[in-house]
């Protein structure tokens, strides 16, 4: 059976954030980001509320830190990541505010491009 992948593209500023993580955590974020890619839905990754359907959170727990990748599934033909940031937060899970304001601000300039 052949499966669908679709591209996964990248906003370029979530890629620069990217390719700070650790290479283990880039590893294990790119594999759930395959999953996706091919209509799936990593154990790591959630949906994201009130961002609207199809945007999902990769939650990356990973030695004392944690690693957020964001990425939306129905915009165009392609899985988009529109953020990738390195939680140092100790305030519990939540996603601060100014991270989701410039996920909100991604997302929107993202759909005009692809319009």
């Amino acid at each position: 059976m052949t499966r669908n992948t679709r591209p996964v593209s990248w906003i370029k500023a979530a890629l620069k954030e990217f390719e700070t993580f650790p290479e283990e955590a880039r590893s294990i974020c790119l594999a759930a980001l395959t999953i996706a890619a091919e209509g799936g839905k990593s154990d790591i990754a959630k949906p994201m509320l009130g961002l609207g359907s199809g945007v999902f959170e990769i939650a990356l727990p990973f030695r004392g830190d944690a690693f957020r990748i964001v990425y939306a599934v129905q915009l165009g033909e392609e899985v988009w990541v529109v953020h990738a940031f390195q939680k140092k937060s100790k305030q519990g899970r939540k996603t601060p505010q100014r991270e989701i304001d410039l996920i909100k601000d991604r997302l929107k300039r993202l759909k005009e491009m692809l319009r």
